[in-house]
């Protein structure tokens, strides 16, 4: 098993690998007994080493030599109110970003928005990126989600270590890129509350850990 900064490492390339954040932009962190790992401040993710991985502190200090990234301050708020959160990728994905430039939340209009929660998913309001603002507008964009967009910004998604989070980063934007394909056939025929709700039953049982009893 790969140690903590080398599973980090491996996700944020893996992120750009899957065209989900180009250059520098994005940044993903994951959760651990000390602290929080992120990935640093401009830093291209296939130049990144084990040493590189600054680790940030409970009161928003940091130790290592290269700075955490400039999102620092939503990754640290999501931990410190979601305990059920181990990794947190934040991607500039195309279509995720084009409906958050748009400024339009996803609606209910595939069930597998349930795999976030529920319908529909939030656009965080708009805020300057790295501050405090963003970070109270981005946790109330994801009460009750495992995911959100950001309103001129990109995405968010959430997940129990580094690679779930990862995982829904991924579907994330498959299905932003539906929702967009769909809008240009006429728009979605979207799902009634109730069918959300089954959808969400479902997903509890369809997608538990896959071992024999």
């Amino acid at each position: 098993m790969l140690a903590p900064r080398e599973q980090l490492i491996e996700a944020a390339r893996a992120m750009a690998a899957r065209g989900l954040s180009a250059g520098t932009s994005g940044n993903v962190s994951l959760r651990t007994e000390e602290g929080i790992l992120i990935t640093p401040s401009a830093t291209p993710y296939e130049a990144l080493t084990p040493e590189m991985i600054p680790l940030l502190k409970l009161d928003g200090s940091y130790e290592g030599r290269y700075r955490p990234s400039s999102e620092w301050r939503f990754h640290l708020d999501i931990y410190l109110a979601r305990p059920e959160v181990g990794g947190v990728v934040h991607h500039h994905a195309p279509y995720t970003t084009a409906l958050a430039m748009a400024r339009r939340e996803i609606p209910a209009c595939h069930y597998m928005i349930a795999r976030f929660g529920g319908a529909p998913l939030r656009c965080a309001a708009y805020a300057l990126f790295g501050t405090a603002e963003l970070s109270t507008n981005v946790l109330k964009a994801l009460e009750g989600r495992t995911a959100c967009l950001m309103e001129n910004h990109g995405g968010i998604a959430t997940g129990r270590d580094v690679n779930a989070a990862l995982a829904a980063a991924t579907e994330l934007e498959v299905l932003a890129q539906q929702y967009t394909l769909s809008l240009a056939a006429g728009g979605p025929v979207l799902l009634s509350e109730a069918e959300i709700e089954n959808a969400i039953r479902q997903f509890a049982t369809a997608y538990r850990p896959n071992i024999a009893s």
